[in-house]
């Protein structure tokens, strides 16, 4: 490494790290198992007036439904107005909750007719998502929507149409995306702090009942409790199952399985990161290896993925995987790896470790130099030694980390990030657009677990691909 080499690399981590990070580190002997750390600062939250203040009102008050509710009242000059639910006692517990003034009721249309509201949550099962965010940019209200943002493939193009038509926001609400920590990551990654991007390694494991969505069920759970027809909407009409109302995850008709539910926080993440529009060709393979207790959705899915290249990054290739048998309980993980290093991106950390490949040959070892005679192979060492000089001494790069606070939350920069472009018309990053190129990945592995072949992806257009 020359020395101009040498001091670019000092400046990118001076400007990553700070100097005062760097003090008192002698440049000739830096090692490698120096562990430089930061800690990230959050950014801090714009003051509102009341006459800024934003009433939502959430639509499907299950577990995301009451989180979503939790977030975003706990901010500035956010009101919750009205709430949504086909099952009574979810109703009867918001306004336990948020107060007897609580507008609650069964039927969505209601909320949207209100001049009173600003914004809506959906948190509903997947299969309503597009038809409610539809119809709630329409009647002139901006949208929070739990991802995935669709149900199905072709339900995409319609969503991202009608946002642009509307001119409303609309948010998908995987909160990584506002997170300082992935947007660290991604400044990481446009520096070159691994060099060139080569593979992903994503992996979102699960070890439990409660993760795998055998969430509890109410002892009164009811057709009279249960609005079980309006539930099924266009899904196909069965009697009434409380198993499938309350763990709508695990069946098909409802939910989109382990991909859609979190395949999109991982490809959300990575294309943050790398400023990806997605992948071009998908194949996934999976199964129901476990959890036989009536569901149609795989517990396991492992796919493969070509990322094109692109201005914003090389070609490169992503390997993911959810198993919710993980006896290893490794839980999860989200590895860039390239050609200088790794880096390492959690929810609360991201971490660089430098891993310089060397360009010169050597010989030795594992090699066929000892398959020479004794004659060449010192005529072997003059020439290497005469055409590669022994090289300088070099300073070492060191690990990077940086941490986010104690006690940070992703999910507040995300719905402040959505009230903001509620108030003040700054865009956000989870558009339409965006949300739709992060679950067309997930659905299309789905599509490809079930129908066990490869699915061609335009990421451009968010739209699967005609096959040639």
């Amino acid at each position: 490494m020359n020395r101009s080499t040498s001091r670019s690399r000092r400046d990118f981590l001076q400007k990553m790290l700070g100097t005062a990070v760097l003090t008192g580190i002698a440049p000739a002997v830096w090692s490698n198992t120096l562990h430089a750390q930061q800690l990230l600062q959050p950014p801090t939250p714009q003051a509102y007036t009341a006459n800024s203040r934003v009433n939502i009102a959430v639509i499907g008050m299950g577990i995301m439904g009451f989180s979503n509710a939790e977030t975003s009242t706990a901010l500035p000059g956010v009101q919750l107005v009205a709430a949504c639910d086909l099952y009574n006692g979810r109703l009867d517990r918001a306004r336990e909750v948020y107060g007897k003034e609580l507008f609650t009721t069964r039927n969505y249309k209601e909320i949207l007719d209100r001049k009173d509201i600003d914004a809506v949550i959906i948190a509903t099962s997947d299969h309503w998502h597009d038809r409610i965010a539809i119809e709630a940019m329409n009647k002139g209200k901006h949208v929070y929507c739990e991802k995935p943002m669709v149900h199905k493939l072709e339900e995409g193009a319609e969503v991202i149409a009608t946002q642009k038509k509307t001119g409303k926001v609309l948010q998908v609400g995987s909160q990584r995306v506002s997170s300082i920590v992935t947007r660290k990551a991604q400044e990481l990654f446009e520096a070159k702090a691994i060099g060139d991007l080569v593979m992903v390694e994503a992996w979102m494991d699960r070890h439990s009942a409660n993760g795998a969505w055998q969430y509890s069920i109410p002892t009164d759970a009811s057709t009279t409790t249960v609005d079980w027809d309006n539930f099924l909407g266009d899904a196909p009409k069965v009697p009434f199952d409380p198993i499938r109302f309350f763990r709508w995850r695990n069946y098909r008709d409802y939910g989109t399985g382990v991909a859609g539910d979190l395949f999109v926080h991982l490809f959300s993440a990575l294309h943050t990161v790398t400023s990806s529009a997605g992948p071009n060709r998908i194949y996934a393979s999976g199964g129901l290896r476990y959890w036989k207790d009536g569901r149609d959705a795989p517990d396991l899915i492992l796919g493969v993925y070509d990322y094109p290249e692109t201005a914003q990054h090389p070609a490169f290739n992503l390997q993911m995987r959810v198993n919710f048998v993980d006896g290893s309980e490794d839980g999860e993980g989200l590895r860039f790896i390239g050609t200088d290093g790794v880096m390492h991106l959690g929810w609360g950390s991201v971490k660089v470790v430098r891993h310089k490949i060397s360009n010169i040959p050597t010989y030795g070892g594992w090699d066929s130099f000892e398959t020479f005679t004794n004659a060449q192979q010192k005529e072997f060492e003059q020439w290497y030694k005469a055409h590669h000089p022994a090289p300088t001494p070099v300073i070492q790069d060191s690990d990077l980390e940086f941490k986010a606070p104690e006690h940070y939350s992703a999910n507040i920069d995300h719905h402040l990030a959505f009230y903001a472009g509620v108030r003040d018309g700054k865009p956000v990053k989870e558009d339409a657009l965006f949300g739709m190129r992060a679950a067309g990945p997930a659905l299309a592995s789905n599509k490809s677990v079930f129908d066990k072949k490869i699915i061609l992806w335009d990421p451009v257009t968010a739209r699967e691909a005609m096959t040639k």
